[in-house]
């Protein structure tokens, strides 16, 4: 199967999530899987990135609107919106610190275990950092410690 991976990197072509998921353990974090997540991280970047142009532009085109009752509506829509952009900024420096670990070779693999963090757990979460297990643990630690 390595050499079908090395057949979809050469051809310029990135693996779909079946081809992904489909691939045997020992080809974790290969040339064509690393440019598979490279692609989805970019894409993600992007539409973050988009999504922050388009609510710069709403707030601007903001009207005066003399009705109080309207006017607190669309204050409520825009604190929404700027709400979801603030999520969207915290998650755009993890999408970019995930392509900085693929550059540097530390992508897929648990920050705390070493761990593989597991391909389905990434198509789930692509700028996830520790295995199900570890995330689990750190998760009961903040749980019963207030961390």
């Amino acid at each position: 199967m390595a050499s079908k991976s090395a057949a979809v990197k050469n051809q310029g072509q990135l693996l779909t999530e079946k081809e992904l998921l489909a691939m045997p353990e020992a080809d974790y974090m290969n040339q064509a899987q690393l440019a598979f997540f490279r692609n989805r991280l970019k894409e993600l970047e992007q539409e973050i990135l988009n999504n922050a142009d388009a609510t710069t532009e709403n707030l601007r085109e903001t009207q005066f609107v003399p009705d109080p009752a309207d006017r607190a509506t669309i204050e409520e829509e825009h604190a929404l919106e700027l709400r979801t952009r603030d999520r969207e900024r915290k998650l755009l420096k993890k999408v970019q610190q995930s392509i900085t670990r693929i550059d540097s070779g530390e992508y897929g693999w648990c920050e705390e275990t070493g761990e593989p963090i597991g391909i389905a757990r990434l198509l789930a979460r692509p700028t996830a950092t520790l295995s199900l297990e570890a995330q689990e643990r750190r998760e009961m630690r903040q749980k019963l410690y207030g961390d």
